[in-house]
Formats: C-alpha cells, structure tokens, sequence
C-alpha cells in the first residue's frame, strides 16, 4: 500500500512514518505481542501500516541494530531469541552503570526529584495490584529513567541509550512484580538517605536479583550473577 494521504490531507514525511512503524514495532516486541522467533514480513507490515515498504524495511534495519531482531537468512527476519550469553552481557552492563548511577543520584537528589520517584512507585503499586503488565514494565522503566536523570550525567545517559530497548525488553520477562516492586521502594529509600554507598548497595543488589529472576523466566534455571 502506499503512504499517499487523500487530497488536502497532510503527508506524513517518510522519516516520521518510520519511526511510527519503528516504535510500534519494538513496544510489540518489548509487551511480548511479537515473540521470539517470530517472523517480520515487509508486506504484512506494510498491510498493517498502510504504508510502502520502504519505511517499513528502515525500521526492521533499525530493530536489527538495536538487537531485537535478526535475519535468518537474506529473506527471513525473526524476533531474536536471547541466548544466557546475552542476557548475561547485558546485566553486567546494567550493573556497571545502574549501580554507578544510584550513588550519583543519592548525592543529586532533590526534593522535587525525589517526589517524582515516589509518584513512580505510587503507579507501580496501583499497576501491581491489578496485575498490569506492560503498565508495570512502563512505570518500572520510567523509575529506572528517574534514578538516571536525577544522577545528573549526560554522558551516562547516552552511553545507557542504545541498549534502554533491549533492558526494557529483560525487565518485561520478570514477573515477579511484588518483589520489583519492594526493591524499588528499598532503592528510593536509599537514594532518599542520601547515602551514595547505601544506594549503590541497593543498587546492585536490585540488579543481581533481577538477574536471576530473568534467567530463571527465561531459561528455567539459575546461573551465577
């Protein structure tokens, strides 16, 4: 099909149609509505769309570099299936610099940032109770982001930029909500404190339990963190 807009409608630019189709795409991806393994067809998406293929081919490229999909070979493209190794490998990153950036937060905070985080876990609460995943992932994605923005470091925000999908993606395996949900308040507490070593202790204790979780979802066994 192709994106021509009827007369005195506005085009949308091929630029904006694929990052359109690219967030749709990797949010379907991340809630579990497409599942690893799963096939990416060109046509059937641009069907889905309403548009060419064009944009619709840029944004699998795109899910390609971002690590969510793969090509099987040079006419199948399929939601990849993440092996231990690669969950593995991207815990270690998240604790390098999630734990680094709960002592910098810790030291940052404010009152109007910290009033921010409580409002996050005030949504995860309500999310947990009614059982809501992709809400759940959402707000617990959001906390994440806080904790970063209140460290106050641009630089460690672009370095976490590239994988945020793929972390995104790991969190939503963990469906141990009420346990996330306990962390998160223990980790706010301690950003709250304003004791950097009392964060980064939380920190990193959030993460290699997260990771197990994960591993344990995912794989159905428990490897060291």
């Amino acid at each position: 099909m192709s994106s021509v807009a009827p007369q005195g409608a506005k085009i949308e630019p091929l630029g904006a149609v694929r990052e359109r189709v690219l967030a749709t795409l990797r949010q379907d991806i991340i809630a579990g509505r497409l599942r690893p393994g799963d096939r990416l067809v060109e046509r059937e998406l641009a069907d889905r769309f309403g548009v060419s293929r064009v944009p619709v081919r840029e944004a699998i490229r795109a899910l390609v570099a971002e690590g969510f999909v793969l090509f099987e070979t040079p006419r199948r493209t399929v939601v990849r299936r993440l092996t231990p190794a690669d969950v593995a490998e991207l815990f270690e990153l998240r604790e390098a610099l999630e734990v680094y950036a709960a002592g910098l937060a810790a030291a940052r905070a404010t009152p109007g940032t910290l009033a921010e985080l409580s409002a996050l876990l005030d949504q995860a609460a309500a999310a947990t109770h009614a059982g809501d995943a992709e809400t759940i992932t959402d707000v617990n994605t959001r906390f994440h982001d806080g904790v970063l923005a209140m460290a106050g470091n641009s630089l460690l925000i672009s370095v976490m930029e590239p994988v945020a999908g793929r972390l995104r993606w790991l969190t939503r395996q963990n469906t141990e909500w009420p346990q996330l949900l306990a962390e998160h308040r223990e980790m706010y507490e301690a950003i709250a404190s304003g004791d950097p070593d009392r964060a980064r202790e939380h920190a990193l204790t959030h993460v290699r339990t997260n990771y197990r979780s994960t591993v344990r979802h995912l794989f159905g066994e428990d490897q060291n963190s």
